[in-house]
């Protein structure tokens, strides 16, 4: 007999991933609750649920007595949402995998190695201490209930339709990549020497589903995300690389960017103070114990090459940003003028 699993969401960057994978699995049946946003991307043999996962009496009208062996929250950003799931699931399911974030863990960590016992804190952004709260909600309910939780931890992961870049508007990185393809310099926050992992979207659904359905996660933490560590200057070369262009990197400090950016409704103290301009290097020795078939197959420039491919094919992926391409001509020139002004006499 088939297993049943309901993903929540289902057609964003990590799920959707997942979801082709398990569909081509034998032992599991697939369903999918969301709005129906996006639904052409699910394989044919996905049961489509189409409801607001926030409608609580339509969604328990739709499932009726179904029972499921996996419930995967891919859509829960605050501690509301995770205990309208536990109203909705609890008796109901055999495990229930929550996504949480990578940049939960404490800013700046004691140590750059990353495990799944680093601290959880994170003062500068409100989005990680949100995920914070959901998982001391769902621990609280696994210790006292026996609510039966795996908590998830992404860190920077892309598909065909994302390039991983720390500094972008809030329209996207096409206008980085565009910068690049004109010639003109782009931003790197810090000296660009910090420590950055990206994971392929694919790579990632292999640990994922291999947590799915098995006892050893239930009331536990987990990592996923590939064994690959680069600097964000690596990055950045990496991308103008298979672009064919010189990469014409100016460095920025967070601290300046911050300053500069954040009135402007950039929020780069979350995306940068909270998250990308830390180093990390992530231990996922835990994840491989009981998933041994984790391993990550897209190197950087492999996947960095499918997505810039892919991205310079689909005009739809092509957002110019003109108010975050004038930022950055403006920081760029207001640092050089103050480098030009500078006399020590």
């Amino acid at each position: 007999m088939k297993k049943r699993a309901l993903f929540i969401g289902g057609t964003g960057t990590i799920s959707t991933a997942i979801v082709k994978r398990l569909a081509n699995d034998l032992d599991w049946e697939v369903w999918v609750l969301n709005r129906g946003n996006r639904s052409s991307v699910l394989p044919e043999s996905v049961k489509l649920i189409t409801t607001d996962i926030n409608e609580e009496a339509s969604v328990l009208e739709k499932i009726g007595d179904t029972t499921f062996d996996c419930v995967c929250e891919f859509i829960g950003f605050t501690v509301d949402q995770v205990e309208r799931d536990y109203r909705l699931f609890y008796g109901k399911t055999k495990q229930y995998i929550y996504i949480s974030s990578a940049s939960a863990y404490h800013k700046p960590a004691a140590s750059y190695v990353i495990t799944e016992g680093t601290a959880l804190a994170n003062p500068y952004w409100e989005y990680s201490r949100n995920k914070i709260t959901c998982e001391e909600f769902l621990m609280k309910k696994y210790k006292e209930e026996g609510f039966p939780v795996t908590i998830v931890r992404p860190s920077h992961t892309y598909d065909e339709r994302n390039i991983p870049l720390g500094v972008h508007g809030n329209k996207g990185p096409w206008q980085v990549i565009k910068r690049m393809l004109d010639g003109k310099p782009v931003i790197i926050q810090g000296d660009g020497s910090s420590l950055w992992t990206v994971t392929w979207n694919a790579d990632f659904a292999i640990g994922y589903t291999g947590l799915m359905g098995n006892r050893h996660a239930i009331g536990e933490a987990f990592q996923i995300t590939s064994d690959e560590t680069l600097t964000w200057d690596q990055i950045y070369a990496t991308v103008a690389d298979v672009l064919g262009v010189e990469l014409k990197a100016y460095h920025v400090s967070t601290d300046f960017l911050r300053a500069v950016g954040d009135p402007l409704g950039f929020d780069f103290t979350g995306s940068l103070l909270g998250d990308k301009s830390v180093s990390v290097v992530f231990d996922n020795s835990k994840l491989k114990r009981i998933v041994p078939q984790m391993t990550t197959n897209v190197r950087f420039d492999t996947g960095v090459k499918i997505a810039l491919d892919y991205v310079l094919s689909h005009p739809e992926c092509q957002v110019e940003d003109p108010e975050f391409d004038a930022f950055c001509d403006k920081v760029i020139d207001t640092i050089e003028k103050a480098k030009a002004s500078f006399d020590m006499d």
